[in-house]
């Protein structure tokens, strides 16, 4: 199915006319008539906030465009989901949850790195108030700062790998929900 059809069939699926859609994005309604005519290809960001307005996840959208902007859309997507990653050297999670909460929509993949950033993070803080709690017994300090490393460098090892477009390292003791 062509981009500007199913842009259409949304529009009016939704009971928009093409100029309250306009009014929605930054788009203006002869491009919104033009996209739908199929006389142009929208550019990633024009079906962003298309999808935006439409209420709908922006893949829909882009697996019908070009494979260049398919291309640049991954890369657009590794590029958030390493930020995700690397916010797991902070062991709060509320950037975590911004970040998540922001690109929960556009972003293929971002609620299974969101969760497994989070069951990180969360086990990290643990382990951290147990070090804490060593530290406050018998004064050891090492077991903190050993921790704190590690999970620098494995937030840092996500962050690369996520990136680069390769798998992210999963901790063996962490359930996660397998897709289905």
């Amino acid at each position: 199915m062509e981009t500007g059809k199913l842009i259409r069939g949304l529009r009016t699926q939704k009971g928009m006319t093409q100029e309250e859609l306009a009014g929605k994005t930054e788009v203006s309604t002869r491009t919104i008539q033009r996209i739908e005519n199929g006389d142009v290809d929208p550019r990633a960001y024009t079906l962003q906030m298309i999808a935006k307005a439409l209420e709908v996840d922006f893949s829909l959208l882009a697996g019908n465009g070009s494979d260049e902007e398919k291309e640049i859309q991954q890369v657009s997507d590794n590029n958030w989901l390493g930020l995700l990653h690397l916010s797991g050297l902070i062991p709060v999670v509320f950037p975590t949850l911004l970040l998540w909460q922001r690109k929960k929509g556009t972003v293929k993949g971002i609620s299974e790195h969101y969760h497994a950033v989070i069951s990180f993070q969360l086990m990290i803080l643990g382990v951290i108030i147990g070090c804490l709690w060593v530290y406050w017994k018998v004064g050891i300090l090492t077991p903190l700062i050993g921790v704190l490393v590690v999970n620098g460098l494995f937030s840092i090892k996500n962050t690369i790998n996520v990136m680069s477009g390769d798998s992210y390292l999963k901790m063996p003791f962490i359930r996660y929900k397998e897709k289905t």
